[in-house]
C-alpha cells in the first residue's frame, strides 16, 4: 500500500484535530482548571507568605508522588530521577519477540493495564495535598510496582504468549 494518500490525508486530519484542540484551550481556557497553568501564577505574590500547597503541573504528578512518599529526602530525590531515567532503558527490558503489543498475549496487556492504572493513581496522590498517611502507603506500593514493571519485563515478555506476526509485516518488497 502506497504512503501517499492514504497516510498522508489521515495524518493531516488528525494534525487539524490536535490544532483545534490547542487552540481551544489557548484562546478559551488557558488555565484549564489549573491543570496546564497553575493557579498560582494568576495571584499577586506575596513574600512573607509561603503557599500552603505547591503543586506540579499534571504531567509531572506522578513522578511528584514517588518524591514524596519516599521517606528519606535524598532517597525520594533518587527514585524520582531513576522512575524517568529506567524509561531510557526500555528497549533493552522488552524481550517479546513481537515488538508491538497488537501481537502481544493477555499477560503483557494485563500487566500494562495495570501500569497504567498506578501511573494514574500515582499523578492524583501527586496532585493532592499528601497529608493522608493511607494515600502515602499506597504511594509506596505504586511506586513498587512502577519500577517492578520495569525490572521484570524482560522475565514476563519473554514468558508471555505472542499471536503470530502476519507475513505482510515480516516480509519486505
Amino acid at each position: 500500500m502506497p504512503f501517499h494518500p492514504y497516510y498522508t490525508v489521515k495524518d493531516t486530519f488528525y494534525v487539524f484535530a490536535m490544532l483545534i484542540i490547542a487552540s481551544f484551550i489557548i484562546f478559551f481556557a488557558p488555565a484549564f482548571g489549573g491543570w496546564f497553568l497553575e493557579h498560582d501564577n494568576f495571584v499577586e505574590a506575596n513574600r512573607p507568605v509561603t503557599p500552603e500547597h505547591i503543586k506540579p503541573v499534571w504531567y509531572y504528578t506522578p513522578f511528584y508522588a514517588m518524591l514524596r512518599v519516599v521517606p528519606h529526602k535524598l532517597s525520594g530525590v533518587l527514585v524520582m530521577f531513576s522512575a524517568i531515567a529506567i524509561l531510557f532503558a526500555l528497549p533493552w527490558l522488552d524481550r517479546a519477540k513481537v515488538k508491538s503489543y497488537r501481537y502481544r498475549g493477555p499477560l503483557s496487556w494485563v500487566l500494562l493495564l495495570l501500569f497504567a492504572l498506578s501511573f494514574a493513581w500515582l499523578g492524583k496522590i501527586g496532585a493532592g495535598p499528601g497529608t493522608d498517611p493511607v494515600e502515602t502507603v499506597i504511594g509506596r506500593f505504586l511506586t513498587a510496582y512502577y519500577f517492578l514493571f520495569f525490572l521484570t519485563m524482560p522475565l514476563w515478555t519473554k514468558l508471555d504468549k505472542t499471536k503470530p506476526v502476519p507475513e505482510r509485516v515480516t516480509t519486505h518488497d
